[in-house]
């Protein structure tokens, strides 16, 4: 199998649990025992959905089709990953319960609010990193207080902190199973804010057994943000299939054509996100886009990536130097601009241990 090929048929083994015809296909082409496993795991396991695709397996009855020993294998990380997630959850609550009678209510973003809201049949289908929770600008500061009072502290010790304002340093604490980031921002990319930021998303979010989390529409939004914008993926045009079986499960809970089309500068790049999710998943209808030369063009790139792999890995080379190269600029004027960007740049390019890793990187030291 192709990477394309293996690609696909995990995407469509996503969706098997609720849409009935990609549920025959996908076991028509199980029983034709013509299916690389080596493949399967590796591209599952990279892009995050390796419990998720083992729980779709499950619940069609499929696992009888798959080697034994994957089966075992699947079904130990699965069950991990379960663990893991109560003890997330039973941590988000908790937090949740601290913060409230402190009267300050957190809206839980990303993976840890999607579990909270249930939106997984299973819990073990998700895989989740940190904790993310996003406050007003007036209760920012307070929750942070409050959480370091709690015994929160920072993951990475260090003498300096990056004056980020998207979110504050990651925290953790002893015995508890995840660190938190503490959102003022949703957004890394501050030209769109504006359009999604704290104050509109708190307008329609919703209580869920007594922990708030975002509205679906804005949650199927946020899981396009996250790779679209936030890590650059408007720009590779690549897929993740993590954010995109949120969407597609979050497309059964709200319309998502028109969850797109409720924003402004970002409806493009969530709209392209949508228009991928539609080719991989086998023309799924609760994921139908707006057709523009926008997602044509876009769609056109994202499938020609697969033909030739060479001219692809060139392509992303040149967009990382360039989108390096616009993060340094950024950060140049910022520290031309606020002291508190020029203090922390000096202390970072005056850190030995940062040269050092530089040195590095750059192959002239090991």
């Amino acid at each position: 199998m192709t990477y394309k090929e293996t690609l696909y048929f995990v995407a469509k083994c996503l969706t098997i649990s609720l849409e009935h015809k990609n549920r025959e296909e996908i076991e028509k082409q199980l029983q034709s025992n013509n299916i690389d496993w080596d493949a399967v795991v590796k591209v599952s396991t990279a892009h995050y959905v390796f419990p998720a695709l083992y729980c779709n397996m499950q619940r069609a009855n499929f696992l009888h089709y798959l080697p034994e020993d994957l089966v075992t294998y699947m079904e130990h990380i699965t069950n991990l990953n379960r663990e893991r997630n109560e003890e997330i959850i039973t941590q988000a609550r908790e937090l949740n319960t601290l913060l409230l009678a402190n009267n300050i209510s957190p809206i839980f973003l990303k993976g840890t609010g999607n579990l909270l809201a249930g939106i997984y049949d299973d819990i073990a289908e998700r895989m989740v990193g940190d904790i993310d929770f996003i406050f007003s600008k007036e209760d920012y500061p307070k929750a942070i207080i409050i959480l370091r009072e709690f015994g929160y502290s920072e993951v990475e010790k260090r003498e300096y902190y990056s004056p980020s304002n998207k979110h504050y340093r990651r925290l953790q604490k002893e015995n508890n199973i995840a660190a938190i980031e503490i959102h003022s921002e949703i957004l890394g990319v501050e030209k769109f804010r504006k359009e999604f930021n704290y104050s509109i998303v708190e307008k329609d979010s919703q209580v869920i057994d007594e922990v708030r989390v975002l509205s679906y529409a804005n949650k199927l939004n946020l899981s396009i943000i996250a790779y679209q914008i936030n890590d650059s993926g408007f720009y590779y045009k690549t897929m993740a299939l993590r954010n995109a079986y949120d969407v597609f499960l979050l497309s059964k809970k709200t319309i998502a054509k028109e969850a797109v089309n409720a924003l402004d500068k970002l409806t493009n790049p969530l709209n392209c996100f949508l228009a991928a999710c539609y080719e991989i998943f086998s023309k799924v209808n609760s994921l139908k886009y707006n057709n523009t030369k926008a997602t044509t063009s876009y769609l056109s790139i994202f499938n020609r990536q697969f033909i030739n792999p060479k001219a692809t890995k060139k392509r992303q080379k040149i967009l990382k130097i360039f989108l390096f190269t616009k993060l340094r600029l950024n950060i140049l004027y910022k520290a031309a601009v606020y002291k508190k960007y020029r203090v922390w740049l000096f202390k970072r390019v005056s850190d030995k241990s940062w040269q050092k890793e530089k040195l590095i990187q750059l192959g002239f030291k090991k």
